[in-house]
This record gives C-alpha cells, structure tokens and sequence, in this order.
C-alpha cells in the first residue's frame, strides 16, 4: 500500500521578532527524493520533494527568521542511515551540526565516524518507536561522553520521566528532550512527571528544546504559553528553542508556519537576556558552535 506524501511546509511568513546574531533553530529535519536515499521500511510517510530543493527551503526558512546556525536532526524516514543527514551538515557548513541514529550495540567506530561528520548526538524516540532503546542509549553513554556528545530523546513527561529521572542523574551526557517534553496539556505544568523534567532542568542533567508547539495545540499555541514558561522558569540555561521545520508525521496537527512558532516563543520569553540565552549561548555551549 502507497504510503502519505510528508506535505511541503508553507513559504516562508514575515516575523516581527528579528533574530539576535548567532541565533540557532536547533531542531529540523533534512530529506530527499526516494530515488536519491534508500526509506526506511517502518516509516509512515513518504518525501514529497528532492534533496535540493529541501536544502534550499531550509535556507529560505532560516534566513527569514535570521538564524545563522542550526542543528539538523535526523529522521526516522531513512532508518540508521543517516548519509542524508551527515550530507545536509556537510553542504550547510560552518554553523551547523547533526544529530544521528544508531542501533542498540552500536561500535566505537559508528561513534567516530559521527564525530567525523559534526554529529552532536544520537536520538531515541519514546512516542514512535524505533531502533534504539534507552538500555542501548544508555549503554553508549561513556562513548557518547568521550566525543562530547549527548542523548536526545522524545517522550512523554507524565508518562516516563518518573522512569527515567534516576538514570538521567546518573548519566555521564547530558538528555536533551524534544517538544518542551511532549507533556499532557490537561494534567497542566503542576503534572509530577513534568515536574520531575523541571527539576532535572533546575540539576543540570537536561535539556529541553521549546519546539514541536503546533503538534499539542492550534496557533497561535498561547495553549501551551504555561508549560513553556514554566520550562524557562525552572532553568533557561537549559532550554534550547527549535522550529521542527519541515514539520513532518503531522498526525492530524496543523500544519505550521514557522514565523508563529517563533513568534510563540517571543510571547513567552519578553527579556532580551533571556532570548539570548537560550537562543544563542545554550547551542553553542552544548553544540560546539
């Protein structure tokens, strides 16, 4: 059975909030054409356009918001291989840095080669599934550690950051969670497991990336205006801000223009210090930039 063709995000839309020198959108996401990079079987989507022409929206999108940096996160459409996405890093350049997946059992020479490409970290995924496990993440911990890297991770506060808060502290990388901790906007910013996210921010063992808004809530995402400024509030050190450009596997979400999602963020966070912070200083402290 053919499988949905991943939408094409919007043309870029005007902000009003220019962005601070250094600026990084520190979570997108970079395809090709079926015939240019082999899909990975368990994907639910399949691209819509070729990797040129990704690549040149993705610059479109981060010159409209004025961003110079940016971290590309690789995507479940291509499995373990991650050619695509050490590709997408390569051409962008200075500025610029990966994210990647490895399998559970993953050898020293997989985490020299991510090294080699500007790979910052690898990702697991707790919402959909996928080729590693958080045993296996933890297990390349001291790997991941020797190289600079860290763990990223998508799941759901109120379901698993009780599980997970003990051996986050342990840790010898820091977690950087996606989608402000994709969080149960009934149970609120009070939930005990986004409490829990909180204070593993407050300790310095994570990070939180204040993207993903539009896949919780409609524009202009004022629903979710607590949970992030409850995230801020518990540690702006340690939260990162991402557009989730070109906003792929919307599962009935909206599609989004970028230029909200940034104006959401400006909402929230009024003080130029602070904007600074976790735009700028936060991903060239955890990145390397």
């Amino acid at each position: 059975m053919a499988k949905p063709i991943s939408p094409l995000p919007p043309a870029p839309a005007p902000t009003s909030h220019p962005a601070q020198a250094g600026a990084c959108d520190t979570h997108a996401h970079l395809l090709a054409a079926p015939e240019e990079a082999p899909l990975f079987d368990g994907r639910t989507e399949d691209t819509a356009t070729t990797y040129a022409d990704y690549l040149t929206r993705y610059r479109a999108h981060l010159a409209n918001l004025g961003c110079t940096r940016g971290v590309i996160v690789h995507s479940i459409f291509y499995g373990t291989d991650n050619t695509i996405t050490a590709r997408a890093v390569a051409d962008m350049g200075d500025g610029f840095k990966g994210i990647g997946l490895l399998p559970d059992g993953a050898q020293e020479s997989d985490f020299d080669a991510f090294s080699d490409w500007n790979m910052k970290g690898v990702r697991l995924n707790y919402v959909h599934g996928g080729v590693l496990t958080w045993d296996g993440a933890r297990a390349m911990a001291p790997a991941l550690a020797d190289r600079d890297m860290h763990i990223q991770m998508l799941m759901n506060a109120d379901k698993h950051m009780a599980d997970l808060a003990p051996d986050i502290t342990a840790l010898p990388v820091p977690v950087v969670f996606d989608h402000i901790g994709w969080p149960d906007l009934f149970r609120g910013a009070t939930d005990p497991g986004f409490q829990t996210l909180c204070n593993a921010m407050k300790d310095g063992d994570a990070y939180v990336k204040l993207s993903g808004l539009y896949r919780l809530c409609d524009a202009p995402y004022d629903a979710v205006d607590d949970i992030v400024a409850a995230l801020v509030a518990a540690n702006p050190e340690r939260c990162l801000w991402g557009a989730d450009w070109p906003h792929i596997m919307l599962n009935g979400a909206q599609m989004p223009q970028a230029a909200t999602l940034w104006d959401a963020f400006h909402r929230v966070v009024t003080d130029d210090a602070t904007r600074a912070r976790i735009l700028v200083e936060n991903p060239a402290t955890l990145y390397g930039f």
